[in-house]
């Protein structure tokens, strides 16, 4: 059986508790604000990647739904 969220924050809060590293806790800091507003960080390459998405939309290069659907539907 799957952990449940409050189980998982729990887990992570009682690791922080006992964390006595700074350098950890200062990059924990920093990601909790990256994340301020927001439900999802990504990385430059994953912006990389949607941006070149866009650009291909934008020039027509577009594959039908169908098709997609058909290349995915084992992974589906």
């Amino acid at each position: 059986m799957e952990i449940s969220i409050q189980n998982k924050k729990m887990e992570l809060i009682q690791w922080l508790t006992t964390l006595n590293d700074e350098f950890m806790v200062q990059k924990l800091i920093d990601l909790k604000n990256q994340l301020k507003g927001n439900d999802v960080l990504l990385s430059d390459e994953m912006l990389k990647s949607i941006e070149k998405g866009i650009k291909d939309a934008d020039a027509g290069n577009l594959t039908p739904h169908k098709d997609a659907q058909a290349i995915y539907e084992k992974y589906l």
